[in-house]
């Protein structure tokens, strides 16, 4: 095959494997926020945003925020907890509820949007404040979200204070140690709600 004629056949596998691309590129869009929804264990809120399939009824695929109160409305089911809960026990609940309509339903619920995971981080940062965490978020990520620590911080005595079953926890937190790599046990995962203070 002469050379221009080469060249030609490359620029058409090239423009085609191009054309592929841009066939799926709106379905990766609008499947990698979903993803959110593989963080293990994680309880939905006030809102999030979710995404509800059921199979072969077009009707009742629907985007649906997680109200205040963390209840959700659905077709044909009514009124349903969403809040405290993970997306795995609301499908389950949803599958057992619409049986009623639909033989064996089929039905996917997806985060698509993760707003309730908000941490706060306070005292001697570049930018104290709330913040939403848009996946698992450990306290070295907290900081860095708030700007990192002033000069005027003491790095070696930050509390992470965290509410469980009512009662407020302090754990401290050595910003010196995981900075190093030592002790990195401290560097935990935050919770929604957990405050990194920094004095």
């Amino acid at each position: 095959m002469p050379p221009e004629m080469e060249s030609l056949s490359d620029k058409w596998l090239l423009m085609k494997q191009i054309i592929k691309f841009l066939y799926i590129l709106p379905f990766l869009l609008f499947t990698f926020p979903a993803m959110a929804d593989g963080l293990p264990g994680y309880r939905l809120g006030a809102g999030d945003v979710l995404q509800i399939t059921v199979w072969k009824e077009d009707g009742l695929d629907k985007e649906i925020l997680v109200r205040p109160d963390g209840g959700i409305s659905f077709p044909l089911v009514g009124e349903l907890q969403a809040g405290g809960r993970t997306t795995a026990d609301l499908r389950q609940e949803l599958v057992q509820k619409l049986k009623r309509f639909i033989p064996d339903p089929v039905i996917d619920v997806s985060l698509r949007q993760l707003n309730n995971n908000k941490i706060y981080v306070v005292g001697k940062v570049n930018r104290p404040g709330e913040f939403a965490a848009p996946h698992y978020m450990d306290v070295m990520q907290a900081l860095a979200m708030a700007g990192g620590l002033t000069s005027y911080a003491s790095s070696g005595n930050i509390k992470v204070l965290r509410r469980i079953n009512g009662k407020e926890q302090a754990i401290p937190f050595d910003y010196g140690e995981v900075a190093g790599g030592d002790n990195l046990k401290q560097n935990i995962i935050l919770n929604s709600g957990d405050v990194v203070v920094v004095p």
